[in-house]
């Protein structure tokens, strides 16, 4: 891992980044660290959202308006998702896999007590985490 200068993740200083947006409002940052894969894939996250002890949230498109359900699934569910439209969140991944909690190293700038958790998504084509996100588009 190395270290992350925060004004080159964010464009911005730190003291800005945190009084005007940590936790207080949404910033997308496209392609932020394309040198960083992934070290949880969507079947490892499918997976983990099985877990009793895992919190995860499904949010599925449903004509205008987005659904949320609550975890723990089942290997059912995923069989039976809509070809788009749906978004899989689960928290805590850093818990449950090492080099996810490596990840958080990264953001060392900022202090570990305004951290809860290492929370991954994966979303399908046009999945976003609400109806106001900005839908994921693959191609």
């Amino acid at each position: 891992m190395f270290n992350m200068n925060p004004a080159a993740l964010t464009g911005m200083s730190l003291e800005t980044f945190l009084s005007e947006y940590w936790q207080k409002k949404p910033l997308l940052i496209r392609s932020a660290l394309p040198q960083i894969e992934s070290p949880v894939d969507a079947n490892i996250l499918a997976g983990l959202s099985c877990e009793d002890s895992i919190e995860s949230r499904l949010i599925i498109k449903d004509g205008e308006s987005w659904n949320l359900q609550h975890g723990p699934f089942n290997d059912e569910i995923f069989s039976t998702l809509p070809e788009s439209d749906w978004t899989l969140l689960v928290q805590a991944v850093d818990h449950c896999v090492p080099e996810a909690a490596e990840l958080l190293e990264l953001f060392n700038f900022i202090p570990r007590w305004r951290i809860d958790d290492l929370m991954m998504s994966y979303a399908n084509n046009c999945g976003g985490v609400s109806a106001t996100a900005v839908p994921v588009r693959r191609r």
